[in-house]
């Protein structure tokens, strides 16, 4: 994958059930790495940030449903190897978390992981030799269009943080 989220140097699937297989994969990975960002504001007891990566995950998860519907799949396939270049492509970096984080960070890093997803589906709608995988990467580069104006829309709704967002009020304190 290209620094930019595209495709540039990903391998190409050899088969459309290879290629769902993959983008199946990237929308379940989101949808967990989502869940896991979630619980570990948990943590740090931020219900408001938590309430957004779980949004987030809810809608990753029914990405992937619709995949499996589409593909027909009552499982996940099993064994599908990972082709180079499709790995977290919708993903956020651990160390992009932070435990004062606002709903506006969030959707910060869901519209970066879905802007990556809808410039690699293209990528591959371009790439592939398949027609049958030329028609599904272009249209999961539209529904990831959809997802990338629907997080645009939601930013528009929650308060973009003061500049100092990520000052703590209440430090620690450390006695020797």
């Amino acid at each position: 994958m290209s620094p930019d989220g595209t495709a540039g140097g990903a391998q190409q699937p050899p088969t459309l059930e290879a290629f769902m297989a993959q983008a199946l994969q990237m929308e379940l990975d989101a949808a967990q790495r989502y869940n896991e960002f979630a619980d570990m504001m948990e943590v740090h007891n931020n219900p408001e940030v938590v309430e957004w990566f779980r949004k987030m995950a809810t809608i990753e998860g029914k990405h992937a449903a619709q995949i499996m519907a589409q593909m027909g799949w009552s499982a996940v396939p099993a064994n599908a190897p990972l082709l180079a270049g499709f790995e977290a492509v919708e993903g956020a970096a651990v160390d992009e978390l932070h435990y004062l984080m606002q709903p506006w960070h969030v959707l910060q890093l869901a519209l970066a992981g879905e802007e990556r997803a809808e410039r690699f589906f293209a990528q591959m709608a371009r790439e592939t030799k398949v027609e049958a995988i030329r028609m599904a990467a272009t249209t999961l580069q539209q529904e990831e269009r959809d997802h990338v104006e629907l997080v645009k829309a939601w930013m528009q709704k929650v308060p973009q943080p003061d500049i100092n967002w990520d000052q703590d009020p209440d430090p620690p304190r450390y006695d020797d």
